[in-house]
């Protein structure tokens, strides 16, 4: 039966007990009777729901003086961490915390203006005031105990950043119980953000958290120092424990919640669709006149407003080294094993570094400019590969992907590859001696020969990445070069090429590679050139690629014979590094979230044409032929539409004629010309016309068989006056859209399900922007 709102004895017990953990909060209010309640009897629920608020407020207010009132603040937060998932489960529980309570006035002369504030903003503002609360969150300045401590009101937040950074140059003493009380307090925060997991995923992806929007406001006025705190927490953590090993083992790290709780905050915060906005230009500048020298105002958003507005060198030095620092972590292997604590809070960073790059041009651009941007690359090529057997680790390989995606649309990221790779991170990869761009090459043919099925989508991406900075590499060596003629004749197989619409755009791209590195990087690349004349029976094979409808079915039928998507027989994998250990799948039961699909590469990218002076201008899609799906690659752009779906009345006729009777699309003669013709094979002839007959002529004069002779003869040969004109250098640059945007909020609410355990605060609830699966 409902319970009086006056009758303060009974509410009080909730948060009257002196020493309770959140875990035992999660273990005495069990998930059955929080339904229970709210079915049965709602009244008591809200009731409890605004009691709570209103303790919250109170401590808010007082600013928590006592050892009681901290307790009291502490015990609601845990409380409503609870319950708040339980009313988001239900529809009509969901405007709740956006209806103002009545008569909740404090008291009878302030109720008109008390009262228009919805229960969630009390809730919002009383956390945000919470999180710098002298002697609770944050240190006090006063030195000595006067009985007149700090007003919460009149404190300035900002001199109260939690850690030095960003705009704030004091470290202050770190202290176990203010970083407690704060991990507790931004759980709190992230559960009430976390509505956003109970709507299904939409396509459009501008329909905001209210909750999310509401607290990064102007109503916030602890929106910058929060924002500082939480992204200086982050970036300035050193999980190694000072440098002394093993010292993680000695005193339990209290500093680590902290961080991770803080990070998850930041990337929920940040979830805003930049594809919608009048994003600023490269600059940073908006389109504008040159009158206008205001800055533009940038999104209502504070926190993406300030992420995107930090400039200054030390600043962006101080995000990058701490990014890396942490990415790394889990790669440093010492001499003693287990002697670095080891974060699991990768996911987390690697979104919190794709916003700062989407958000942040400069940030961008500088991370380009410092040779620290291949302390990014290494460990997400490292997590890579490790998730590549791993089925719940889509999501990392998708983040890990769209990051390398965005470096490689600018030159520079090319240019850095050429630096040769020295660190020896133990990777089940094949050892070599070369560059960080041999690195790249090798790991991505290891998953693509060897990642489980759910990858496929993701070839197109690792291609076109390997494209955008191929006319930068000055020198590939012979491990890298087999690996990119291996992927050539795997994808060059007739029942490859005609077992799917669009398989044949890989072969487009590696052309394309190859096509550049012999057009601008001829002169280093003895290497590729002879791997290319070795396997030349394969650019012929493509040439003379059969288009009769009885080829076409046999090269289907082989198909059937080997199921195996891309054989590993021709690849000489050679020795493991080592002190790796293979990548593995997901141990069975593991849970996973489902993710929405990513647009195809023609969405995610843009097509740029780099000029004689290295400036990139961006190339309008051909617009002479409407195709459904945006343009295909360069190469197919006026071909046939690379969906089954396009339904173009001048099209139907073709796709009737190429379509069998059971609505499965199935390859023609016509289709398979369409495309043949158009495959880029004149260098590489021309290159092998040339080179050949001498290569052979060598080989039988000095009767040899040993390839180190042939490769110093290529590497003083010259292609200079007989190869085609060079073709324009073509980059796909990454563009912002809601497909992706819509991507990452299902991305990162599923790793925060999943990461946040103890307490399983979301846990069997009713979540609706993904499945949960299991392995």
């Amino acid at each position: 039966q409902p319970v009086e709102a006056t009758d303060d004895a009974f509410w009080d017990q909730f948060w009257a007990d002196t020493a309770t953990s959140v875990q035992d909060v999660f273990a005495l209010v069990p998930a059955a009777e929080i339904r229970a309640v709210r079915e049965e009897s709602p009244s008591n629920l809200a009731t409890l729901c605004y009691k709570a608020v209103e303790k919250l407020v109170q401590g808010a207010e007082s600013g928590c003086h006592t050892e009681k009132e901290r307790q009291i603040v502490l015990n609601c937060c845990r409380l409503l961490t609870r319950i708040l998932p339980y009313i988001f489960e239900d529809p009509d529980w969901r405007g709740f915390f956006w209806s103002t309570v009545p008569g909740a006035g404090r008291g009878a002369g302030d109720e008109d203006d008390e009262n228009a504030r919805p229960l969630a903003e009390s809730l919002l503002l009383a956390v945000a005031d919470l999180l710098f609360c002298p002697d609770f969150t944050v240190q006090s300045h006063r030195r000595s105990t006067v009985d007149t401590a700090e007003d919460i009101h009149s404190i300035d937040s900002c001199e109260y950043i939690w850690e030095a950074g960003v705009g704030f140059a004091h470290s202050p003493q770190p202290n176990y119980i203010h970083d407690l009380n704060r991990t507790e307090l931004l759980k709190l925060l992230l559960t009430c953000f976390s509505e956003a997991m109970y709507l299904p995923p939409s396509s459009d992806s501008s329909n905001t958290n209210p909750w999310v929007q509401f607290f990064c406001s102007t109503e916030n006025r602890h929106a910058l120092p929060l924002f500082t705190s939480l992204l200086n927490v982050v970036c300035a953590y050193d999980p190694v424990g000072y440098g002394i090993p093993y010292n993680h083992l000695l005193f339990s790290d209290y500093r680590e919640p902290l961080v991770e709780e803080a990070a998850q905050v930041l990337i929920v915060t940040l979830d805003y669709d930049s594809s919608t906005s009048s994003s600023p230009t490269v600059d940073g500048t908006t389109t504008g006149t040159a009158m206008d020298d205001v800055d533009p105002p940038g999104p209502d958003n504070l926190f993406v407003n300030y992420l995107s507005r930090i400039h200054r060198e030390e600043d962006f030095q101080f995000i990058l080294k701490g990014v890396a620092r942490l990415l790394s972590n889990p790669l440093v292997q010492t001499y003693l094993p287990n002697s670095a604590k080891k974060i699991q809070f990768h996911q987390e960073l690697l979104v919190l570094f794709w916003k700062l790059c989407d958000f942040n041009k400069k940030f961008l651009f500088f991370v380009l400019k410092s040779s620290d941007v291949l302390d990014i690359l290494v460990p997400i090529l490292y997590f890579l590969n490790d998730a590549r057997a791993d089925q719940s680790g889509v999501g990392l390989m998708h983040i890990g992907v769209f990051i390398l995606l965005l470096l490689s649309g600018e030159r520079n990221f090319g240019v850095r590859l050429n630096k040769p790779y020295s660190v020896r991170v133990p990777m089940d990869i094949p050892v070599f001696t070369g560059t960080h761009a041999d690195l790249l090459i090798i790991v991505f043919h290891k998953i693509i020969t060897s990642g489980h099925q759910r990858l496929q989508p993701l070839f197109d991406c690792l291609l076109t990445i390997i494209v955008n900075v191929s006319p930068y590499l000055k020198s590939l060596s012979m491990v890298a070069a087999n690996k990119l003629l291996h992927l050539l004749e795997a994808f060059s197989t007739t029942w490859f090429l005609f077992s799917a619409v669009q398989n044949h755009h890989l072969v487009f791209f590696l052309l394309e590679v190859f096509n550049n590195i012999i057009q601008y990087q001829f002169d280093g690349n003895s290497n590729l050139v002879y791997a290319v004349i070795r396997k030349r029976n394969v650019f012929h094979q493509l040439a003379n690629l059969p288009t009769d409808s009885q080829s076409i079915q046999k090269g289907l039928q082989r198909k059937k014979k080997t199921p195996e998507p891309i054989s590993r027989t021709n690849s000489q994998d050679g020795v493991s590094m080592e002190g790796s250990r293979p990548a593995a799948p997901a141990e069975p039961g593991t849970l996973k979230t489902s993710l929405v699909a990513t647009p195809g590469i023609d969405k995610l990218t843009e097509k740029s044409q780099v000029s004689e002076d290295g400036t990139m201008c961006s190339l309008e899609p051909e617009s002479s032929q409407p195709s459904p799906e945006g343009n295909p690659p360069s190469a197919v752009s006026d071909g046939e539409p690379w969906s089954g779906e396009a339904s173009h009345p001048q099209r139907d006729r073709r796709r009737l004629s190429s379509a069998s009777s059971s609505g499965q699309w199935t390859p023609t003669p016509d289709w398979v010309m369409s495309w043949k013709s158009k495959l880029p094979l004149q260098t590489i002839m021309r290159l092998l016309q040339v080179l050949v007959p001498q290569v052979e002529k060598i080989c039988i004069d000095k009767g040899l068989t040993d390839e180190s002779e042939i490769l110093k003869f290529l590497q003083h040969g010259t292609l200079v006056g007989l190869l085609p004109v060079p073709h324009p250098i073509l980059i796909r640059k990454y563009q912002a859209n809601s497909g992706t945007a819509m991507w990452f909020r299902t991305y990162m609410w599923g790793v925060i399900y999943l990461r946040n355990v103890d307490p399983p605060i979301w846990y069997d609830t009713d979540v609706k922007l993904f499945e949960i699966q299991r392995v």
